[in-house]
């Protein structure tokens, strides 16, 4: 069982940035990852962090955003720059056992979100 607890949602102006932090219990032998949900909209992969510690961006946000993790406080971050009122979602961390992908089937664990708000 892994339990995650994300920090660091605000809102901001357009060109600004944020960073996200994800508390893991324990992130041992886990693929972590940052999904994000626009009202409306279906939740989408953002950035995957995978067991050797490749890292893997959506198209969408490749170039702003960098995860980062720190393995003695198993927290995992989302440095978010050049922030887009398109980045406009509730953030989730989730964490997984299996494959290191974009699929949400993937990661078993779940957080409980946190929101960010881009204005124009």
């Amino acid at each position: 069982q892994v339990q995650l607890v994300e920090s660091g949602g605000g809102s901001v102006q357009a060109g600004g940035s944020l960073r996200l932090s994800c508390a893991a219990s324990n992130t041992a032998s886990i693929c972590m990852a940052w999904f994000r949900q626009a009202p409306g909209k279906e939740r989408e992969g953002v950035a995957v962090f995978g067991r050797s510690g490749i890292t893997y961006y959506a198209d969408s946000v490749k170039g702003r955003f960098t995860l980062s993790k720190d393995s003695a406080k198993n927290t995992l971050f989302l440095q978010m720059n050049s922030l887009k009122p398109e980045d406009t979602a509730m953030y989730y961390c989730a964490a997984g056992i299996w494959a290191c992908s974009f699929s949400q089937s993937d990661y078993k664990f779940w957080g409980q979100g946190t929101q960010v708000t881009v204005s124009a």
